[in-house]
């Protein structure tokens, strides 16, 4: 079959391979940053994360390259774009990207063959390493479970969105695959033996299951050629029940009750969660799939959206979030109130009953729907997927159809008349049909309610210890002694490096393969209306993007927090002419969007020296660039913050924000944290967003009737010392066309800025270390150290980001991720000398922290011959040299501009990085060591386990 996909600029190319049945898609064009994937449809039958293990595992050596963790040698020395791996509710796929052809190859050669030839038949370590084991190190010690993916998914159950997320499935489709928990639940991991987990791959890893997918300018015949050859002709087609089964239509809604667990001594009260769920249809209707992205946008997410806002003026929830997943056979909806009551279920139900009546017969806002069609077509067209390879992108959508019916693989991506139907739709009765159908009478529904319980996690854990200690006295000695042997081989296999001669069995590129030119910086300094401009002049395709950025030099210190509550509220207030859901409305109409944000620049070589700044974002076609501006002067100048209610509002959406960040990125919040007890700009962050930030809200909300009129008043002097002709500097990503259509708009934009005297400020930030444990429900650890080297006396180098990923994937990967089981771990060192060691999902603590303070002996005894330097150097360089969008070209020279980093210094960092040898990474032991020895630590975790190591810590206290 071959389609020409316009939209993408691509020829869509389906073969089927004859002698195994094998699914192939190429996707011809010109991107030269290429993709490969290879998945499987994989539905599991119960919850013990056998479809999750087996992705963590089949990356632990293989048949061609048995070393234990190509995965890792791959991150460490090839030139990838995107190499991960992923598992969905009844998929798994292995996606990896490259520039480089050579090295594209060599990783589509590493993930071929470690899917279909894995060594797990070989070695059970790598079952028990990467999913679960029991540990005991001698027969008076305690029993315990330990195991990546169990850890990863403690922590993934310790949020209750996350939680949530997979009750809203299991609750909708509980006879089918999305009623288990592909990921592993927690408390079923233990019950995956070895035997079920080697059948499970056995039954779906291979040709005749799998769904292979090629990207980009690939020689296609000389690719499939080639994987036939050394892959597919290997195997016959066999049978293979894969198929992901429907769930039958509900006649009742079906109510579904769970806990999750809040520390001791936190009030339980508003922190329930109730979601109301509804079945539609499936993935294959190319029409729905849109529509409800749409519907979801203009009845719940878009900034008042009138079913969100009943919900809110009922007094249902302080947040009310939505979810669409279409990405599955039945796509569902969901409706969530999060920080409610149990008590107000009753009334949630009858107000989303009510407003959708009232909706329906009244019809929706047409400006809403088109509004709605058009943020989405813009996304569509754009095709900008941040730090994801859009070819990446495309492959994961086509799966959302082919793998649930082999003719229908383009219905997705191929968008163009799918949007076009939908805006002939509107002014019908066809959205508000839909809603009447999948929503107001459709029985195929659940309610699910989440509610909190204090001390939970300790209690689940009391019971884990108590069937652990009863299985280790079921236990004969020789049963523990076989069971301290098995712990030590374990620990042996682990330590145990992979010889020398399965590592070099993995493709490695040459030095020579690698650029060694910087990426260039696109900045050109300009002046308009006495304004100056920064023009990044790259090709944009049409779209103009805009930074309006207000350095906040003369904002007091004791405002800061405000900066961060104002980038949250300009927008999504009443202004003098729209309402805000017409002022978004507006917004989604002639551009492609406008948000506000605080952002700091810290100086090059000037220790402590920062700039704040209210950055104003907005991107639009350049045709489009006036309305733009009216809606940034609107929103500037005519935002009404006097309106309590609305304020109120936006507070506990905040809060709740903040709470969901906290809960899901612990280790960055960790980081952020420990460092701001000595860095200016990090403490300045920490006000405007982090715990500090937090705090803050939840004072101004527990305070509320006695603080309104003081937080108005705060806002509103903001906005007169923010918004300044002498505060702005713009940034504009474009091509010349595209400089042309803006320079017209500045001086009305500019003559327009407040030029009312203001007073000065000089502001000296002064971090203090705190060095805090902060106490959550969570079942696992965030543990951060950080310091500054360039207090220390040492200097910035580009060996530092070599030293980086030695250190991110040989020694705090094998000590805290190998052996001791934490699902991530991390470290960094910045040109402001600035240095962390981070984990993530981590079951230990004091172990974590001594292990950082080892580093410096490792990185001193150091050693690497030359074929590991070049890993490490390719591994750094990769790094260096992700795709950068349009957009991100214009973010990347703005921050160097900014910073006041220049080619120059880039080149020279560069050449750092290339020239790279070992006696140079051992020379950066001393700022290891300055690191740990500035004491800088901070943990997010698990109340017990806080408390039983408090004696690190100068305070330990309640995240929330």
């Amino acid at each position: 079959m071959e389609e020409n996909l316009e939209e993408l600029k691509s020829l869509g190319l389906v073969f089927n391979h004859k002698k195994t049945g094998a699914r192939v898609i190429v996707l011809s064009n010109d991107d030269d940053n290429k993709v490969f994937s290879i998945g499987f449809r994989t539905p599991p039958a119960d919850s013990t994360g056998v479809a999750h293990i087996i992705e963590h595992s089949v990356l632990c050596g293989s048949k061609k390259f048995p070393a234990k963790d190509p995965f890792v040698e791959l991150v460490k020395g090839s030139l990838n774009t995107f190499l991960n791996a992923m598992t969905y509710p009844d998929k798994t796929i292995y996606p990896v990207a490259s520039y480089n052809e050579k090295d594209f190859k060599n990783l589509m050669e590493v993930y071929l063959d470690a899917v279909f030839y894995p060594n797990i038949y070989k070695r059970e370590e790598i079952f028990k390493q990467e999913g679960w084991h029991y540990e005991l190190e001698d027969l008076d010690g305690e029993i315990k479970y330990n195991g990546v993916v169990y850890n990863e998914m403690k922590g993934a159950f310790s949020s209750p969105e996350q939680l949530l997320y997979r009750l809203i499935q299991h609750s909708l489709y509980p006879d089918t695959a999305y009623g288990t928990e592909s990921g592993g639940n927690p408390d079923f991991i233990p019950d995956l033996t070895y035997e079920d987990y080697l059948d499970f791959h056995r039954k779906y890893y291979h040709p005749t299951n799998s769904y292979i997918y090629l990207y980009g300018d690939v020689d296609i015949e000389e690719k499939l050629n080639w994987i036939d050859k050394e892959y597919l002709m290997n195997f016959d087609k066999i049978t293979i029940d894969s198929a992901i089964h429907k769930q039958p239509p509900f006649v009742k809604v079906n109510e579904v009750t769970e806990y999750y667990s809040i520390a001791e001594g936190e009030s339980g009260e508003e922190k329930t969660y109730l979601s109301y769920n509804v079945s539609m249809g499936t993935s294959l209707e190319r029409e729905l799939y849109l529509a409800f992205q749409v519907l979801d946008y203009v009845l719940l997410d878009a900034p008042g959206a009138p079913l969100k806002q009943a919900l809110l003026d009922a007094g249902i929830g302080q947040d009310i979030i939505s979810s669409f997943d279409n990405g599955i056979l039945q796509p569902c909806l969901a409706i969530i109130a999060k920080n409610t009551d149990e008590d107000k279920k009753e009334r949630f139900l009858q107000v989303i009953k009510a407003t959708l009546d009232e909706i329906i017969s009244k019809g929706i806002d047409p400006k809403g729907l088109k509004a709605a069609i058009n943020y989405f077509e813009f996304k569509y067209r754009e095709a900008d997927f941040g730090a994801y390879p859009k070819g990446l992108m495309y492959g994961i959508q086509i799966l959302d159809s082919w793998l649930y019916d082999d003719g229908k693989p383009f219905i997705h991506i191929r968008a163009n008349e799918t949007f076009a139907f939908l805006k002939n739709q509107v002014g019908t009765r066809y959205f508000e049909d839909l809603i009447k159908e999948y929503i107001l009478e459709n029985p195929h529904a659940s309610l699910v309610v989440v509610k909190p319980k204090p001390g939970l996690t300790t209690r689940k854990e009391e019971d884990v210890k108590k069937k652990l200690s009863d299985y280790k006295a079921s236990l004969s000695k020789e049963e523990l002694l076989a069971l301290i042997e098995d712990t030590k081989n374990l620990k042996k296999y682990q330590e145990e490096p992979s010889s020398k001669e399965d590592i070099e069995k993995i493709p490695l590129l040459n030095r020579e393969d690698i650029e060694k030119k910087a990426r260039p910086i696109y900045n050109e300094e300009k002046e308009e209306a006495g304004i100056k401009v920064l023009h990044h002049n790259v090709f944009t395709n049409g779209i103009g993007y805009i930074k309006l950025l207000f350095n906040v030099k003369n904002i007091p210190q004791d405002k800061f927090s405000y900066l961060g509550l104002l980038s949250t509220m300009l927008g999504y207030v009443d202004t003098n002419k729209h309402s805000f859901l017409d002022f978004s409305n507006e917004v989604n109409i002639h551009t492609g969007g406008i948000h506000s944000t605080v952002s700091t620049y810290s100086q090059y070589g000037k220790l402590g020296e920062f700039t704040g700044m209210f950055e104003i974002k907005a991107k639009a076609l350049y045709e489009e660039l006036p309305s733009t501006f009216e809606l940034i002067n609107e929103m500037i100048h005519e935002t009404n913050l006097k309106d309590e209610k609305r304020l109120l509002e936006i507070l506990s959406e905040v809060r709740s924000r903040l709470q969901m960040k906290m809960n899901s990125s612990g280790h960055l919040i960790a980081a952020s944290r420990s460092t701001s007890y000595y860095s200016p700009s990090a403490y300045f962050d920490e006000l405007t967003s982090g715990i500090s930030f937090y705090r803050f809200i939840d004072d101004l909300i527990i305070n509320f009737e006695a603080k309104k009129t003081e937080v108005i008043q705060n806002l509103e002097e903001l906005v007169t010392c923010i918004f300044r002709k002498e505060n702005l500097l713009i940034s504009y990503t474009a091509d010349e066309e595209g400089y042309e259509a803006l320079v017209n708009q500045i001086t009305p934009f500019a003559e327009q800025l407040s030029t009312q005297p203001v007073e000065k400020y000089i502001n000296e930030i002064r971090p203090k270390m705190l060095n805090e444990g902060f106490k959550t429900s969570s079942q696992v650890q965030y543990v951060a150290r950080s310091g500054n080297f360039i207090r220390a006396g040492y200097e910035y180098t580009g060996a530092l980001k070599v030293l980086r990923v030695i250190l991110n994937y040989d020694y705090l990967w094998i000590n805290l991720r190998v052996k001791g089981g934490a699902y991530g771990c991390m470290s960094g060192f910045g040109y402001t000398g600035n240095g962390y060691f981070v984990s993530y999902r981590d079951p230990n603590l004091r172990e974590t922290n001594d292990i950082y303070a080892k580093t410096e002996q490792y990185v001193k005894n150091f050693n690497a011959d030359e074929r590991d330097m070049t890993k490490y150097i390719i591994g750094t360089i990769s790094g260096i040299d992700t795709p950068l969008t349009p957009s991100a070209k214009g973010t990347v020279s703005l921050s160097a501009y900014l910073s006041g980093i220049t080619e120059t210094q880039l080149q020279k960092e560069r050449d750092q990085i290339l020239s790279a040898d070992v006696e140079s990474i051992r020379a950066l032991s001393g700022i290891v060591k300055s690191i740990i020895d500035a004491g800088n630590i901070c943990v997010i975790g698990n109340e017990q386990k806080i408390e039983e190591n408090k004696d690190l810590f100068m305070e330990v206290k309640n995240l929330m």
